[in-house]
């Protein structure tokens, strides 16, 4: 018999606009009046109430200039000139009370010059204690800060200096030299001030200044240079900018963490803006089109919004569409973290794109390593070495519970030594694998692991520790080594691998594996996987016949799918974290390589028309 649900169907609320995490993400960015003069680079005076009065001095068209120009909230009208063109100046205070400072002039490729702003006339202040071009400020007139650059080179700078209304002193460098960087300028203090992104890179490090020194705080989810920021150190924002290219991208920042929001409606980078995370404005842009007049303002979403509940179905009746409430994920890439302190290969990893450890290897052909390292994201720190030197090792868990087994041993044979990472220390386990091997696949986490395959010659055999021992399991379809894996204990992946090279893939449901879609790209090096689980993973670089591969690849639970490739090609590498954001680090290109690339699929959720019919 029918229900009554299955006769009448469901409900399905209707609203008036879209659910949103927050006001802010409710928010979206409307066309403002153009410009006067289409220029980019120049410096920014932001009050407060930015949308309402924003300065925008200086800058470049096809040369550098001097000309001023101030917004009402409606359109822009020109103002009294610089004394000097001036672009690639940095900016703060009110547009009755403004610092403009660095800089590069048509007769030097950076100043120390600083010029007031009373609302009309511009004066001469204190110069600077170092001469720089592309700084950033936040603020006031009297009370200013000044930060980052270059000095009319590539070179970035640390250099932070503090105005006190007539002259300049030296305050705590960023911890980050970078140069092309944004700010807090709009409600940005002294005190209180924010540095984002920048370059050599580009780079997602933001640091916190405190009016003493500067602390790293979260990244941004895309890093990128040359955009426009704004807000406090508590509540900042950032939007544009430059990756590899000129992108749209809004951020926004609690005080923790960044929040992707609505993108400009324009690709651009090196804009003036942008005030306060409420009240924003972005004018004149530059993009692969050129420079333009065009001005954004910031406008958040109603104070009644309605929270966003993912997986949600409603009628909208003011775009009269049914939509849905779904995590999209975009389009991933690998992007430059920080390199090894010393070439590495094949070496165990454990941990995630933010946390992870690196452990023993090899810097040489001849030479094996038992030394360690450690990755908060940006840069690599050294641990405690292992106990047993060796490579072509086997590594799973977390940067705060490793485990380390099998591998190759000097001068030779391989090793059935287990070992346990706490985040201090390395300790031997009396547990051992019961078949020594070295190129293993391995899976899982400390107490609960997976290891597939290995040796020369290649093996079939699968062993499964549960914090203590090992013991046998259920061995794969084909014998091999070299091979990749992904997943927990009871749902694995393992691909790839030789001899002879594969593309093969097995999935292990925590009692048999079963052969599944082979890769589009046969590879071997047992470092090449990522992922927590067999319907997600990613395998990474590898070496193919002849030679080393960048090609990547990504699993969905029923195929492969190629992707973005690494920067590097390489093989014998390490790998690690999940299928959206994911780390490789070292290996051989043939040579010895300490670099590392981040693998990042962005996600944002998103209200979604579904269509019918």
């Amino acid at each position: 018999m029918a229900s009554y649900k299955t006769i009448k169907g469901f409900a399905v609320q209707t609203v008036s606009t879209d659910p949103a995490s927050s006001q802010l993400a409710g928010g979206s960015w409307a066309s403002g009046g153009n410009m006067n003069t289409a220029r980019y680079h120049g410096g920014s005076i932001a009050s407060p109430t930015a949308q309402t009065s924003l300065v925008a001095a200086g800058g470049y068209t096809t040369t550098i200039v001097a000309s001023v120009e101030e917004y009402n909230g409606t359109s822009w009208s020109n103002k009294t000139n610089m004394p000097t063109a001036n672009y690639t100046c940095g900016g703060t205070g009110n547009a009755e009370a403004g610092l403009i400072f660095a800089g590069q002039t048509p007769s030097t490729p950076a100043t120390n010059a600083t010029l007031e702003y009373d609302g009309t006339n511009w004066t001469s202040g204190g110069n600077l204690n170092q001469a720089q071009r592309s700084k950033e400020g936040a603020g006031t007139q009297t009370a200013g800060l000044a930060f980052g650059g270059n000095g009319g080179s590539p070179s970035p700078t640390a250099n932070t200096e503090e105005y006190d209304g007539s002259s300049w002193t030296n305050g705590g460098d960023l911890n980050t030299a970078r140069t092309e960087i944004s700010s807090s300028n709009g409600s940005g203090s002294q005190t209180a001030a924010l540095c984002i992104g920048g370059e050599p890179g580009p780079v997602a490090i933001v640091e916190s200044y405190n009016g003493t020194s500067w602390t790293e705080v979260g990244d941004l989810n895309t890093a990128r240079r040359s955009g426009t920021g704004g807000g406090s150190s508590t509540l900042g924002f950032f939007a544009g900018g430059y990756t590899t290219t000129y992108v749209a991208l809004t951020e926004a920042f609690d005080g923790t963490s960044w929040t992707e929001v609505a993108d400009l409606a324009n690709v651009s980078s090196s804009q003036f803006g942008l005030g306060t995370q409420t009240a924003g404005i972005v004018g004149g842009t530059y993009t692969s089109g050129g420079t333009t007049t065009s001005t954004e303002e910031w406008t958040n979403g109603p104070a009644n919004f309605q929270k966003t509940n993912l997986g949600q179905v409603y009628y909208n009746s003011g775009s009269n569409a049914f939509k849905v409430t779904q995590t999209v994920f975009g389009t991933g890439a690998f992007s430059s973290g920080g390199a090894l302190p010393t070439v590495k290969s094949a070496h165990g990893f454990a941990g995630t794109q933010t946390a992870g450890v690196a452990f023993a290897g090899a810097t040489s052909t001849t030479a094996k390593v038992a030394t360690s390292y450690e990755y908060n994201g940006s840069a690599w720190s050294n641990a405690e070495n292992v106990n047993t030197t060796r490579d072509l090792c086997a590594g799973a868990g977390t940067q705060t519970a490793a485990i380390l087994f099998g591998g190759t041993l000097p001068p030779g044979g391989h090793s059935t030594a287990t070992e346990l990472y706490d985040g201090t220390d390395w300790t031997t386990s009396p547990g051992t694998l019961n078949t020594a091997r070295s190129r293993i696949g391995p899976l899982g986490t400390s107490t609960a692991t997976l290891a597939v395959a290995g040796t020369p010659p290649g093996t079939s055999a699968v062993e499964s520790w549960n914090g203590s021992s090992w013991s046998e399991l259920a061995e794969i379809n084909t014998a091999r080594m070299n091979g990749g894996a992904a997943g927990i204990q009871t749902a694995g992946l393992f691909f790839g691998g030789e001899s002879p090279l594969t593309g093969k893939t097995e999935l292990w449901n925590g009692t048999s594996w079963t052969e599944v879609n082979d890769m589009n790209t046969a590879r071997q090096s047992s470092g090449q996987g990522a992922g927590n689980s067999n319907t997600d993973a990613l395998a990474i670089g590898g070496q193919v016949s002849p030679g080393f591969t960048a090609n990547a690849e990504t699993w969905n639970g029923t195929s492969w799918t190629e992707v973005a490739n690494l920067a590097t090609a390489r093989g014998y590498h390490a790998c690690g974290g999940t299928g959206t954001t994911a780390i490789a680090t070292g290996g051989r290109t043939p040579s010895f390589v300490a670099n590392t690339e981040e693998w990042t699929v962005p996600a944002t959720v998103t209200n979604k028309t579904i269509t019918v019919g």
